[in-house]
């Protein structure tokens, strides 16, 4: 398995300026592998420190913040010694030792030599923010699920990464039907490592879906487990509302659809428990397409899962339906691509995407997402469907010079008129599978 992150950890190893690293993201998105991954590949040794079982550790890290101390604990516990540039020391699941989380900020100051990075549950470094978080003294990496890339190269298709990397419009275009093909097939299987191990193993999608069952329960485990009574039971009933809210063409996420007569002050704490835990993602809508963006956003949002195969999973979404298509899933692929689409853009965008509404309802920016200081509206297609109103109506009304149209069709560079004075937008016609490419296109200037 390859993780694009690495490179970032590169990035981080080399930096000489580097802090104590904090890998960001939700339980069983691979933090722990991709670590270990790192410190065999690229360091001489490696310690690995797991406070939810090592006791012995966490109560040296509970009796005091001296560095030297710490050090020789750490070395005592790995047997073997630590040497600056050669060995990496890994602290996992460190929301169990609040202490070690704030030793990070002396680590910082007093050994910067040393590599080391921390991981543990994101909602668990949530709660310690404010009381010992060592803010300004980290740097941080946020790791997703795996991208469609990274799928494609995980199931021996690297060629096909390779292909969309080189942006060759013709070739992709030749190989068009394949990659739809591997698309569907991620839309079932998604980006969680343990789906697509299953994958790779036994190429069983009924597998597939027994894990993915059994990540759900554990996260609806953890509802109850680490939320109070009431609140965890408000946090099942909108986890659970989310496809609901997505199969819907307006996805804007609606409270009576958690419960009826629900408000969203009474689910306002539910709600955030999820996004903190990186289980959902909120995509909010603008009163104008500005920046900074934030001082527009309003109080309405869509709501996404952090993977398009358990969105597939929560439907029950059979592997049937979706690789032979048929009418359920021509009426439930409009919330696939959007799902999809909404990820990776996360993946290659430094701010969360964001859409827009018309005053009259009529037309809708499924994204916005900025690009140094231009702001590029993003339409979604599940299929071959090119009809672009809704962009001509936002680009006319903003004087937007390009934009992007996401579906099944052929990818091509083309105008479109969208004023009386014959005012031409540059429109970039993009493959859905060439999502994570978007950036790498807009930075070559395309379209």
């Amino acid at each position: 398995m390859r993780r694009d992150t690495i490179s970032e950890l590169d990035t981080w190893k080399d930096d000489p300026l580097r802090k104590p690293l904090l890998l960001l993201g939700a339980r069983q998105v691979g933090k722990t592998w991709l670590m270990m991954e790192f410190g065999k590949t690229r360091f001489k040794n490696t310690v690995y420190i797991r406070f939810d079982l090592d006791t012995l550790v966490k109560q040296n890290f509970e009796q005091d913040m001296n560095v030297k101390r710490l050090l020789s604990v750490i070395q005592l516990h790995g047997g073997r010694a630590i040497t600056p540039g050669k060995t990496l020391i890994i602290l996992d699941e460190i929301q169990e030792c609040p202490h070690a989380l704030t030793a990070l900020k002396y680590f910082c100051e007093e050994a910067p030599e040393y590599h080391i990075i921390a991981a543990g549950s994101l909602l668990g470094l949530y709660e310690h923010q404010g009381t010992g978080f060592p803010v300004g003294k980290v740097d941080m990496i946020n790791l997703y699920p795996m991208s469609f890339s990274e799928f494609l190269r995980a199931t021996g298709n690297e060629m096909f990464a390779d292909l969309l990397t080189s942006r060759d419009q013709s070739l992709i275009n030749s190989f068009s039907p394949r990659l739809s093909e591997l698309l569907k097939i991620y839309y079932y299987v998604g980006g969680m490592p343990e789906a697509v191990n299953a994958y790779v193993a036994t190429g069983d999608l009924l597998r597939v879906r027994k894990v993915q069952d059994t990540l759900l329960q554990g996260y609806r485990n953890d509802f109850s487990k680490h939320a109070p009574g009431p609140t965890a039971h408000l946090i099942g009933q909108i986890w659970n509302s989310i496809a609901l809210q997505l199969s819907r063409e307006n996805k804007k996420f609606i409270c009576k659809d958690v419960q009826p007569g629900m408000r969203m002050r009474q689910l306002e704490d539910a709600m955030q428990w999820l996004v903190n835990a990186g289980l959902i993602y909120q995509v909010s809508r603008i009163s104008k397409p500005a920046v900074p963006v934030a001082a527009y956003k309003e109080r309405i949002f869509k709501v996404f899962y952090l993977d398009v195969g358990l969105l597939s999973a929560m439907c029950g979404l059979s592997a049937k339906i979706l690789l032979e298509p048929s009418r359920i899933f021509s009426e439930f692929k409009g919330a696939l691509a959007e799902q999809f689409v909404q990820q990776e853009l996360r993946l290659i965008c430094r701010e969360a995407p964001v859409y827009w509404v018309s005053e009259s309802n009529q037309a809708e920016i499924d994204f916005i997402i900025q690009h140094d200081a231009e702001l590029i509206p993003i339409e979604v297609k599940a299929e071959t469907n090119l009809q672009a109103k809704s962009l001509k109506l936002f680009c006319k009304k903003f004087q937007c010079p390009r934009a992007v149209r996401m579906s099944m069709a052929h990818w091509n560079n083309q105008g479109i008129p969208i004023g009386d004075d014959n005012q031409i937008c540059n429109l970039l016609n993009l493959p859905l599978f060439a999502t994570h490419q978007l950036i790498s296109i807009l930075e070559s200037g395309q379209p």
